[in-house]
Parts: C-alpha cells; structure tokens; sequence
C-alpha cells in the first residue's frame, strides 16, 4: 500500500475526530521507550539511583500508554497502520517496538530485580522481533513499487539492528538470574541474535555510507535517525560485553569463543566512537549552517539513545576487558544523553500543548 493511499484515508476522518491525531501516531514513537530506558540504565551503571528510578517509573507509564494508542490507531485505523508498516521510509520505525520491549525488559532486571517482569517482556520482544523482522523485510521484498535508494533509505534501516541487539542483552541479563536449568540456552539465543545483528549492521550501513558518498545528500535528507548508525554499534558493544562476563559461568561455548567476542566487542565499539565526531559535525550544518528548524520529531529520541547507549556499553565494555583508562567516558556520553533527553522532552510537551490548542502556535 502506497503512501497516496494512507494520505487517502487520512482524509476521510473528520477533523473533529477525538482520536483524529492517532492517525498521525510515528511508528518509531516507542523510540522514547528506547531512550529512556537506556538514559535510566545508564545512570543506574553510573551510581545516579534516584535519576534512573524516576526514568524507570516513568517510561512503564509511557510504554502502557504508547501501547494503547497503537492499538487504537490498529483497530480503528488499519490503513494508516499497514500503510506505515509496509512502508520503506517508516516501516523500520516499528522496530522502536522491539526495542523499547527489550529495554524496559532490561529494566525490570536491572533496576528492580523483577525477573518475572523481566521474563514476560522478554516473550513479548521476541515476539514483537519475529514479527516485525519478516513482516517487513517480506513486505518491501515482494512489492511492486518500490523507491529509489536515496528516497527508501535512512538511518532508520538499523533499528533492525538495535532490535535484534536489544534480545540479546536481555537474554544474556536474564541468562544470569535463570539459574542453570535455561541458562545455556539463554546465552545461546543471546550469542545468535548478537551476531544477527552484526550481519545486518553490515549490510545496511554499507548502503547508508554509500548513499553519503555518492547520492546528493542535502541538510533534510540527515534527519536524526542517522545517529542510529553509532547507536547500533554502541547496543552491539553492550550485546558483547555482557556475553563476555557470562563466559566464565555455565556457558562453556562461550568461554571457548571469548578471543573472538573480545576482538568483535571492541571493533563494535571503535565503530561506534568513529561515527559520534561526523555525525556531530553533520548536526552542525544541519542546524547551524543550514538552518533547519529544531522543532519537534519523534526521530529527535534517535538522538537521546545512542548518546545513553553509548554511555552504558562504554562503562560495561571497561569494565569486562580491564580498560580503566576509558572510565572517562561513560559520565560525559551520560550528561549529554540527560541535557538532550530533558531538551526533547521539553519539546515534546510543547508539541502536545499546541495541537491541543493551549499553544498559540505549533513549537
């Protein structure tokens, strides 16, 4: 189904509609989920306990109320959805579902010890990962018409990654607390989906970096998703980094394995660190040479993940391999992930405030 046909049946709702703005819900909404979690995650790693226990009691609130307006918009407004979902541009965005699962997951394990919790979202994002991952990739497989790569294509593509990864860190954080009766599978199905992941980094920022190099790029065409292309890295470099420290527990496959996965984690984190100064230099012309507007997308959370993302693989990576000299970084990518969190969030309500009327004009 075609854009023009979602722009079809948007119009045939009535303005006055109560729910008319769940049509317009992002697919990548659950990217707040995404970038609150790990913000919380983050501070948690880096003994800031109250910071992380605010974030974490507020993103389940998000999260149940994220799910309730995509259900919404499912049930009464299927077009747009399946519009959205088969969708080159936004159809990646579903994968924030993925994703926000398996860091609220992470959460529930981390920060309150509730491995019952921890445990039914992670069924839940393996669901939401076998579903998605083959609903899509089928969909823009076998349909007809089908975008040019400069039009099709954006930094979008790697939440696939940042969502296979995101199974990977919660099985290995639940692979901890199972005890040995599931431990060994858990720490199989995590290897898998990091390695899953990895092959999937590989094949779409091939096409990413050669859509920067070689296909007119302009300021619009660098929206906030590309900072994905250093967040999947920085989840890959957390992926590995908790499987390096299951290694020495009931997971022999593992420890045999550890030359390699020590060798990946650090090439996943060296990507990761190369990308932050082009994609900040990027920011740069985007906004100040060239102008474009600051206002409100739900791809800015895009921002907020990898820069709390980064922090927390960083802290987890030194940790493991005994680099002490990189202790630096975790509380400087930290700051940075909460100052732009609080400045989207900020942004945000505004947004909400002025669709709702209470605003003079759209922020």
């Amino acid at each position: 189904m075609t854009s023009i046909n979602r722009k079809a049946s948007t119009r045939q709702i009535s303005p006055s509609h109560p729910l008319k703005n769940v049509t317009d819900l992002s697919p990548a909404s659950f990217g707040v989920v995404m970038a609150t979690g790990i913000v919380s995650l983050a501070a948690h790693l880096l003994a800031m306990p109250v910071i992380a226990d605010i974030l974490f009691r507020l993103n389940i609130i998000i999260y149940g109320v994220l799910w309730l307006l995509t259900m919404v918009r499912l049930v009464c407004y299927p077009r747009c959805f399946f519009s959205d979902l088969f969708d080159h541009s936004s159809g990646p965005g579903f994968f924030t579902m993925v994703a926000g699962s398996g860091i609220l997951g992470s959460q529930f394990v981390v920060l309150s010890g509730n491995i019952p919790m921890g445990l039914a979202m992670w069924f839940v994002t393996i669901g939401l990962w076998f579903g998605t991952t083959y609903t899509i990739f089928t969909a823009v497989t076998i349909k007809r018409e089908k975008p040019l790569l400069g039009r099709g294509l954006n930094g979008g593509w790697l939440l696939a990654v940042v969502a296979a990864e995101s199974v990977a860190v919660l099985s290995a954080l639940l692979a901890k607390h199972v005890g040995q009766s599931y431990e060994l599978e858990l720490n199989f199905l995590a290897f898998l989906m990091w390695l899953w992941g990895s092959m999937l980094y590989i094949w779409i920022i091939s096409l990413i970096f050669y859509r920067y190099t070689f296909l007119l790029f302009s300021p619009k065409d660098f929206s906030p998703s590309y900072w994905i292309n250093m967040g999947a890295m920085a989840i890959s470099t957390l992926g590995g980094s908790l499987l390096i420290s299951n290694a020495t527990t009931n997971a022999p496959f593992l420890y045999s394995l550890l030359p390699f996965i020590k060798g990946f984690t650090l090439f996943y984190w060296a990507t990761s660190t190369w990308w932050i100064p082009l994609l900040l230099i990027l920011s740069v012309w985007r906004y100040a040479c060239m102008g474009l507007s600051l206002n409100y997308d739900p791809l800015h959370w895009g921002i907020v993940f990898p820069l709390g993302m980064y922090a927390a693989s960083s802290h987890e990576m030194a940790a493991v391999m005994a680099l002490e000299f990189l202790r630096f970084l975790p509380p400087l990518f930290l700051y940075a992930a909460l100052l732009v969190w609080a400045a989207v969030l900020v942004s945000w309500i505004v947004t909400l405030l002025c669709r709702a009327g209470i605003c003079a004009s759209k922020y």
